[in-house]
């Protein structure tokens, strides 16, 4: 499944399942192939695909409409021309550094994870003992709203900051959440 890590937002693959070596069967695309527009594909394997090929036939009113295929062309095409890809990999990255310079002023930061602009931010209650922060990733998830910056939450107890943006994020962007970020985290953390 592709749909939210696909596309280049890992930044050193296109494809998350190439991130993890492995060669799937079957992928799915989903939202980001039409950039907003509704669109999404299947690829499979030849072998896969030959046992659908058993008499009954398969019709979709909406299937390869020239229009959402003409979209998701364009939408590859920006990925490719505007190396969207480079920027996830190197606005990632600093934004992952930004992360962990938080976490060296604010010990309710525990691990920071993700690859490219696919991040997790886990908040805690206490280093020592690890306990999770779920009020507090809540209320930090709500003051970056007010800020128009938005994050969810995750994880099996909701006290991960997921944040996953808009592959054309630049540079002030990132500052600006970081610094926003930060000033949050003083006043709550």
């Amino acid at each position: 499944d592709e749909v939210q890590i696909g596309f280049g937002r890992l930044g050193t693959h296109f494809w998350g399942f190439e991130q993890q070596q492995v060669v799937p069967d079957i992928v799915t695309m989903g939202k980001p192939i039409g950039n907003g527009h509704p669109l999404a594909a299947v690829a499979t394997t030849p072998e896969i695909a030959a046992a659908f090929a058993n008499g009954m036939e398969y019709f979709n009113t909406f299937g390869g409409n020239p229009v959402s295929c003409t979209i998701g062309l364009a939408v590859l095409e920006v990925i490719e021309e505007e190396q969207l890809q480079a920027n996830a990999r190197r606005l990632g990255e600093r934004l992952q550094q930004g992360f962990r310079e938080l976490q060296t002023k604010y010990p309710v930061i525990g691990d920071i994870r993700g690859s490219g602009l696919f991040l997790g931010v886990e908040l805690i209650k206490d280093p020592a003992t690890l306990e999770p922060a779920p009020e507090l990733a809540q209320a930090v998830v709500e003051s970056l709203k007010e800020e128009v910056i938005l994050f969810s939450t995750e994880g099996p107890f909701n006290n991960v900051l997921k944040f996953k943006p808009p592959l054309v994020i630049t540079q002030e962007d990132t500052d600006r959440i970081l610094e926003t970020l930060d000033r949050i985290l003083k006043d709550k953390g």
